[in-house]
């Protein structure tokens, strides 16, 4: 009998210990079939043809939880080949599964690809959109938003609802008709129209006294805009993944690519409210609105439209050093507060990048440091895995502006894993840049206006305390804005022009980040269904 008993007790041990294991083995997994088509849409109140996924414009939101892990089919039913790249995602590892033509071939018209990977430790909104030609102009873009886990908690006050804008300039014209301009030599005007969620008559029905959490992202391919909600202060609470200081604003600029979230408390009377965007640094000013409804309300909102303020209120050195992450934040890693200081690491590396308006073989193009990108038909990731010759060149972008004529060409940076490099984009032209790098959050430690150089005093100004840990980052007219970012991220890495059409023709860089140990703690084999082009072919 004792032994019955004892063999039964065994024997629950097993069963608990093997259950224990095989439910904590790996994270929960989300799988989506995307089918993308092109259709017809009036965003504007114009027929065109867009790009849809699974028939909806924009495409279907991903709502994910930290370290879940993501698996995308895309089925390409358009006629070009087709990428999606997964703006803010950090690739940890990863990097085959980023999306852009330096690290996957694209998926052939009437073919499809699996994308898998995990958004380890991140918490925030981030979106998708396609990364090929000007594809993105045309729509297949979407929200991409990750909540924190039930056992972590948030540093900001509870709120009842969760609302995803995706507010962005829109061009009648399709992605064909814009190539063929830049390719004949003109720059693109100014865009048609603003859209929020695809279209120009967005209403949101709420609850007087409840909290919304407003994820807004400036999906467009170029312009500044300034948000903001008739009679509601917007609390900041997260950027990009990164929470901060919870500082309250009127309207807040999100420029090209940048993401937030804001608490917003329907304090008012109940009426309807207007929700606006607006262009900045443009002449004329395009404006689009939306209608925040209280529930139960039939009163049209008041005129006139709220206006944005006449001073800039985004994240100047000033503004800065008063934006603080909470030190509970449980933003991506490193955690920019707490453990991390990164103001007290040494730069091993400085690059400056100027970009610049050229021509090239009397063609208008775009170039950093006097190269203008050009993509191979080999990815740089399968030709630096496969080292294969002649696809790009290992360090052929100098670290500070030449001398001499730009030239088209392909090349990376080349760095080592886990540098800690200070990147200064210097922006020679009259219109605001906007940059973004894949697979890394940084540290904006500060601007200026003119010339970046080497000036111990100019350095003494950087914010190395508490900077706001970003992975997009504007670029004023004629100025300069300095990043440091800790390079623990192995891979092949896009840094890029988030004006579209400039990125299109010249304006990006790849950084390789790299180490000599092959070990799968650093970075991933190559994916068993990688596709293969140009001078990489599967064996």
């Amino acid at each position: 009998m004792k032994e019955a008993t004892l063999l039964q007790f065994l024997l629950g041990i097993i069963v608990c210990s093997t259950l224990f294991f095989c439910t904590n083995a790996e994270d929960p997994y989300l799988f989506y079939t995307w089918e993308v088509t092109y259709g017809a849409r009036a965003p504007l109140g114009v027929p065109q043809q867009v790009i849809l996924i699974n028939n909806q414009f924009p495409g279907p939101p991903i709502e994910a939880v930290t370290n879940n892990n993501i698996v995308v089919n895309v089925i390409n039913h358009l006629d070009e080949p087709f990428l999606i790249t997964w703006h803010g995602i950090m690739q940890r590892r990863t990097s085959w599964q980023d999306g852009v033509l330096g690290t996957n071939c694209p998926i052939p018209s009437h073919s499809n690809w699996t994308y898998k990977f995990q958004v380890k430790d991140q918490i925030g909104t981030f979106m998708y959109y396609p990364s090929t030609i000007m594809h993105r102009a045309s729509g297949g873009f979407g929200a991409f938003n990750i909540n924190q886990r039930s056992v972590i908690s948030i540093p900001y006050p509870a709120f009842d609802e969760d609302v995803t804008l995706l507010v962005g300039d829109w061009y009648i014209k399709g992605h064909k008709a814009l190539e063929k301009q830049l390719d004949s030599g003109l720059d693109l005007p100014l865009p048609d129209g603003l859209l929020i969620n695809g279209g120009s008559n967005f209403t949101l029905t709420g609850q007087k006294g409840k909290t919304y959490k407003f994820r807004v992202t400036n999906v467009g391919i170029s312009t500044s805009i300034n948000f903001r909600i008739q009679g509601h202060p917007m609390t900041l609470v997260e950027v990009e993944g990164c929470h901060t200081l919870q500082e309250v604003y009127e309207s807040i600029d999100i420029h090209a690519g940048q993401s937030i979230a804001v608490l917003v408390t329907l304090h008012g009377s109940v009426k309807d409210y207007f929700i606006v965007a607006s262009t900045r640094f443009t002449k004329p000013i395009l404006t689009t609105t939306g209608i925040l409804r209280y529930q139960g309300s039939q009163t049209p909102p008041s005129l006139p439209l709220p206006v944005a303020p006449t001073y800039h209120v985004h994240w100047s050195m000033k503004h800065a050093r008063t934006i603080r992450m909470n030190l509970t934040a449980n933003a991506a890693r490193p955690n920019p507060q707490g453990s991390f200081h990164y103001g007290a690491i040494k730069v091993v590396r400085t690059i400056l990048l100027a970009n610049e308006k050229v021509e090239i073989n009397d063609k208008l193009r775009y170039a950093v440091n006097g190269i203008s990108y050009v993509d191979p038909a080999t990815p740089l990731k399968l030709a630096d895995w496969f080292n294969i010759p002649g696809v790009f060149v290992l360090n052929g972008t100098k670290d500070a502006p030449p001398s001499g004529p730009p030239t088209l060409g392909a090349s990376a940076f080349g760095l080592t894993l886990h540098d800690f490099v200070e990147i200064v984009f210097q922006n020679t032209e009259k219109t605001i840049q906007s940059w973004h790098l894949d697979g890394y959050n940084f540290f904006v430690a500060g601007y200026g206006g003119g010339n970046w150089t080497t000036d111990v005093r100019r350095r003494k100004r950087y914010n190395l305390v508490d900077a706001v840990s970003r992975n997009t980052v504007q670029v004023y007219p004629k100025s300069w804005t300095s990043i440091l970012v800790s390079l623990d991220n192995k891979g092949m890495w896009n840094l890029r022009s988030q004006t579209w059409s400039k990125r299109y023709l010249g304006q990006e860089v790849y950084l390789r980040v790299w180490n000599d140990e092959k070990s799968l703690y650093t970075e991933t084999d190559i994916p068993p269904n990688a596709l293969f082009c140009g001078k990489a072919v599967q064996s």
